[in-house]
């Protein structure tokens, strides 16, 4: 006998629609002409993408080992593409949506919340993100941290598939030396104190299979740990970044870290771009940030309250990678001195995990508001925990802020998008004719360290290699 078909299987649809936008928006927004990190990319391994001495240095793990087996697909095949990278990482963007749509499906989330977590997920508040096809590789890690995380949710909620533990032995060894680069701490810092609780759980209990956690914990810890020690190897050169003691600029501005961390956080409802034509000083900022602290701190009472959590820990987990992502990059940023670096759309990406995560423990809470109290044990209470009017309608008004973020965000973008598309060509067009231009004209548009004098020159070295093998914009069919 046929299983039968989940009656929402049409939410698969969904991630499909968003992956078809994506790639339209990738058409309009943007041309297929290097700049920006891309500099540097062509400076250091092209034109012998063959060559395996990159892959041989102690820092390797910190270059994203996978996108050197992408470089050789696409100048084997694409001639050096942008929109090449810039479309697989639309199709891990939509990898994660997939992933979240089946959570969905599994876990039977009403249909509103599956599209307000669509609007999230594909939301062009990323879209730096996704003109900049340099990173394609960011998208499909997060994809794999979600799937990571529905693979958990399933062993640990006794509906696990054949395979779902070699899976949980397997994933952080290839997303952790091979696809997350930097990334890879806040996969860290989401698992290990899940599996940790885990751990001690299962030994209060006595059980048997204490082992299986501790061999999840171990395949997390030990992966990360060599790439720690890779990181270890990497010089850092960030332009702008202020050689500064941490502990002394705490004392003397504590504020600004608090006004960093805050700024950060209301990124996630109304993105840079909008902010700074729309906010004349910081109190919208700082509102909308304690704003979204709120909905964090609400999501993990509610998974404490609730003992959600002990049902299904993958919302838990994405509130834990969201959480994350604002610290480690307030405590790895904070050195340039600027409150709003946090607020740049290339953090958009791993600030939404924190978002979907926030959603769907708000879905699960009004799901459960009129449920069998049989069906949904308050965490070990005697009586479950149930919402009443006042809470129901600040979770409500929480999703409709992110919802109304993430609409406007790609309302504002798409404006922009045909402008950005302009500039492209404009600058396809410098770089045919770059022989003929100064340094100075070609650091300025290109985008590459503007504050650097030696840009221009790296910018030349690049585009020379280019033309000398036929690629990018020297391509001619």
């Amino acid at each position: 006998m046929k299983e039968r078909i989940p009656r929402r299987a049409w939410y698969y649809l969904l991630p499909l629609a968003g992956t078809v936008f994506g790639i339209w928006y990738i058409h309009i927004a943007s041309y297929d002409v290097v700049y920006s990190d891309y500099i540097r990319l062509v400076n250091s391994y092209l034109p012998d993408v063959w060559d395996i001495s990159g892959l041989l240095t102690p820092d390797v793990l910190t270059r994203v080992p996978v996108t050197f087996l992408g470089r050789i697909v696409n100048t084997s095949l694409f001639h050096y593409s942008v929109t090449f990278d810039q479309i697989l990482g639309v199709l891990g963007l939509g990898a994660s949506a997939a992933v979240a749509a089946a959570y969905c499906v599994r876990r039977e989330i009403g249909a509103g919340w599956v599209l307000i977590l669509m609007a999230v997920v594909f939301g062009l508040g990323k879209w730096e993100m996704l003109v900049n096809g340099s990173g394609w590789a960011h998208f499909w890690a997060f994809a794999g941290f979600f799937y990571h995380y529905l693979v958990l949710d399933r062993v640990l909620g006794g509906e696990e598939k054949p395979h779902d533990r070699q899976m949980l032995m397997a994933l952080p060894w290839v997303l952790i030396l091979g696809v997350a680069g930097q990334y890879c701490a806040v996969y860290a810092a989401s698992l290990l104190p899940v599996y940790l609780f885990w751990i001690f759980r299962e030994r209060s209990r006595g059980k048997s299979r204490v082992g299986d956690p501790v061999r999840y914990f171990l395949a997390v810890v030990l992966p990360f740990g060599l790439y720690l020690l890779s990181n270890s190897f990497a010089v850092e050169d960030h332009a702008g970044m202020q050689n500064l003691s941490l502990p002394a600029q705490l004392a003397e501005t504590p504020l600004y870290f608090v006004r960093f961390l805050l700024k950060s956080l209301s990124s996630t409802v109304a993105g840079i771009g909008f902010a700074e034509s729309h906010f004349s000083d910081n109190i919208p900022y700082l509102v909308l940030g304690i704003l979204t602290a709120s909905a964090y701190l609400t999501a993990l009472w509610l998974q404490y309250r609730t003992g959600l959590w002990e049902r299904t820990v993958l919302p838990l987990l994405l509130i834990l990678s969201g959480g994350a992502s604002h610290l480690l990059v307030l405590l790895s940023r904070w050195s340039f001195l600027k409150e709003d670096y946090g607020m740049s759309p290339r953090y958009s990406l791993q600030f939404a995990v924190g978002t979907v995560g926030i959603l769907l423990t708000f879905a699960w809470t009004l799901k459960e508001r009129g449920a069998d109290p049989e069906c949904c044990p308050g965490g070990g209470r005697k009586a479950p925990y149930r919402c009443g009017r006042a809470m129901a309608c600040l979770l409500l008004l929480f999703s409709v802020m992110f919802a109304a973020g993430a609409v406007n965000d790609t309302r504002q973008e798409l404006r922009t998008a045909p402008y950005r598309r302009l500039l492209c060509i404009d600058r396809a067009e410098i770089a045919r004719d770059f022989e003929n231009r100064s340094d100075d004209e070609l650091r300025e548009n290109f985008e590459y360290r503007t504050s650097q004098p030696e840009s221009g020159q790296a910018v030349r070295a690049a585009l020379e290699i280019l033309k000398e093998n036929g690629w990018n914009v020297f391509y001619e069919e």
